[in-house]
């Protein structure tokens, strides 16, 4: 008998037919707060719930020392972390800031980060999360838009601040986190807008301490703004009782203890983590944050021992490519006893056994090392993780590895995994503070009447449901219905009990000359898996019949093929041009694309290799790593024309069909 994960219900319970899917955890309402804390509201009942039960437990750890120097992790415990969060609410009340105001962050994640979000949320402010890596004109933009007053930063983000002062005439007091008041001031000349230090801050809020002016859980508790991959960024609204309810509905099915410990190192701008914070926080879990470069994420992960990690594809795509290339490099017995180990867990796992022990002891014990050992819980979220890849890291890690899906706009998960699901490849059932239904979208020939599987746009409604998008009610209307449906613009379709898999997306859909429908960002996590590359951007438009991709290359892996090859070069750029180094990509592009069983207007007829990669600094990603693909476009415009070009004079001379 098969488990079901979902409950189908009747849209409208006279005339509607049976197309809303619902947590089987909590079919008949959808959850708003935490069963066993209903009085939990807003942010700051849940915060002062932590600092409550686990005063004395660690919360915030950091290896950066006040000189800079990386050492071991140092601690603040919840209740330190709790008076630190009023002494800086009260000194934005002593600095005269108003209820209600919007109040920046402007930093990579670090304790402080959480300490002001925190007191935003006990005294009435509204966070506004910024991307540490935005520019001057994306920083004005926003400050601008949401009318920012206050904005902690640091001192490597207050140049691009200072470089945009006549822009943003809204900004009242800048706090500078990290650096000295003898510093700040030789650095700076303004009256207007104020600079102190976060230090001088707190001590002002430790002198002048004030009661919370806790907020009320309709009450807007941050604006997100999204980058989006094209047009200007949307301010997100999210009030209090949806970012609890996100958190409540999801704790149903994803269980954290004060033993656990996470590593932060996704951007705290993003929903992902942020949504993460706001859970941890209530289950008295200890964060530890990495020293802010991404290269050095796994030291400190072998130095905090983390037994929790939230991930995105990209990461763990380059682990599984590493162990694999590693493995391949080893060779004769090694390799061997590797896939030995691998196949007999897959087996046991496949049939609902426990693996023997002997394998992790033998083999994946040093693989889990890599990440500190203690890991128990996986996730992954932002882009599909393809299902090999979850497999693999199920395989060498153990413990449970999740899959989900959300947005910006339902204060994130709309779907997870279930803990005893072994089937991979989908994003499990509705967070059961959500309800999902597919509409349909003939112009892509997906129907709720599809067979074996019902498809459509994938739609959201529930208490996680943004407030809109802050001054624009326009959009607002564009995506969410009269009903008070949210529409997605994803493609999914139910996997029988009721488990939703992605499958396309309405945006980035394009059609070629011969009328077939492309789902680029599909193909491009199929090449991602190629060990010659790091990121690929496939290409295609409705004028040519066939498709195109630029691959960013994995520089030693070249060099490595080359070697093999003897192939002479001068630098990378002129390898990254030479044919046989495209011929290479090209046929290892083709190889996954069979194993992936791509159809055949699927596969990649020209490659064109560079040697930057795709990064936020040159337009290329959005901050969740996503491609930007009209920017992508112009980007690569020369190289795509000379791809077709290339095609178009080594196919065969068609023949007259007169």
């Amino acid at each position: 008998m098969s488990t079901s994960y979902s409950v189908v219900l009747p849209e409208k319970l006279q005339t509607g037919k049976w197309n809303v899917y619902r947590s089987a955890r909590s079919p008949l309402k959808l959850v708003a707060r935490y069963p066993e804390h209903p009085d939990i509201g807003t942010l700051h009942d849940s915060f002062v719930h932590a600092v409550n039960t686990f005063c004395d437990h660690k919360y915030l750890g950091t290896r950066i020392r006040a000189d800079g120097t990386v050492g071991e992790y140092k601690w603040m415990t919840y209740g330190e972390a709790g008076a630190s969060r009023s002494a800086i609410g009260s000194g934005l009340i002593y600095h005269g800031v108003p209820k209600h105001a919007c109040i920046g962050l402007y930093l990579i994640n670090r304790p402080e980060w959480i300490i002001v979000d925190h007191a935003c949320s006990a005294y009435s402010y509204i966070s506004v999360p910024l991307y540490d890596t935005l520019g001057p004109d994306a920083v004005s933009y926003i400050v601008n838009h949401s009318d920012i007053q206050v904005i902690f930063c640091l001192p490597q983000t207050l140049s691009n601040l200072l470089s945009s002062l006549h822009r943003i005439p809204s900004l009242h007091l800048i706090v500078v986190i990290g650096s000295s008041d003898d510093k700040i001031l030789l650095a700076t000349s303004t009256n207007k807008p104020k600079i102190i230090t976060y230090a001088k801050l707190l001590e002002q809020g430790h002198s002048n301490l004030k009661p919370f002016c806790p907020p009320k859980p309709e009450d807007l508790a941050t604006i997100c703004y999204t980058s989006g991959t094209t047009g200007v960024p949307k301010g997100v609204m999210l009030s209090h009782e949806n970012l609890i309810a996100n958190a409540a509905g999801s704790s149903l099915g994803v269980k954290f203890y004060p033993t656990d410990v996470y590593i932060s190192y996704l951007p705290l701008a993003h929903i992902y983590e942020r949504a993460y914070q706001i859970a941890l926080a209530y289950f008295g879990v200890a964060v530890g944050f990495y020293q802010g470069d991404n290269l050095k994420l796994m030291d400190d992960m072998a130095v905090l021992q983390p037994t929790v990690f939230a991930s995105v594809p990209r990461l763990y795509n380059r682990i599984y490519a590493g162990v694999m290339n590693a493995v391949k490099a080893s060779g004769g017995l090694r390799e061997r006893l590797f896939n030995i180990a691998y196949n007999t867990k897959i087996q046991a796992i496949s049939n609902g056994k426990k693996p023997s022990p002997i394998w992790d002891r033998l083999v994946f014990n040093k693989i889990k090392d890599k990440l500190g050992g203690q890991i128990r819980l996986m996730c992954s979220g932002a882009s599909p993780l393809s299902p090999d890849v979850l497999e693999f890291l199920k395989i060498c890690f153990g413990g449970r590895i999740i899959e989900g899906y959300g947005m910006t706009e339902t204060s994130c998960v709309i779907s997870n995994m279930d803990e005893d699901d072994t089937l991979v490849g989908h994003v499990g059932s509705p967070n059961p503070a959500c309800e999902i239904k597919l509409i349909d979208v003939p112009e892509m020939n997906y129907t709720s009447e599809d067979h074996p599987c019902p498809r459509g746009e994938i739609c959201v409604r529930g208490p996680i449901i943004f407030r809109g998008y802050y001054k624009d009610d326009v959009q607002t209307k564009e995506v969410v219905d009269d009903d008070g449906w949210l529409h997605t613009g994803d493609i999914g379709l139910w996997l029988p009990g009721g488990r939703l898999k992605i499958i396309d997306r309405k945006k980035n859909i394009f059609k070629l000359a011969q009328g077939e429908y492309i789902a680029p960002e599909k193909i491009e996590n199929v090449y991602a898996k190629c060990k010659l590359t790091a990121q690929c951007f496939v290409y295609g438009d409705s004028f040519k019949s066939c498709l195109v991709a630029v691959v960013a290359v994995e520089p030693e892996m070249l060099r490595n093929w080359a070697a093999v090859e003897r192939i002479q070069y001068d630098n990378l750029e002129q390898l990254c041009s030479d044919p046989r180094a495209r011929a290479a990509v090209l046929a290892e592009m083709d190889e996954v694309g069979k194993q992936a069983q791509l159809r055949g207007f699927e596969f990649a007829k020209a490659v064109t290799l560079v040697l930057e990669p795709f990064t936020m600094e040159n337009g290329l990603l959005t901050p969740t790593f996503k491609i930007k693909r009209p920017q992508a476009k112009a980007y690569f415009a020369t190289a795509i024309a000379n791809m077709y070009d290339e095609i178009s004079k080594s196919s065969p001379p068609q023949k007259s069909l007169l």
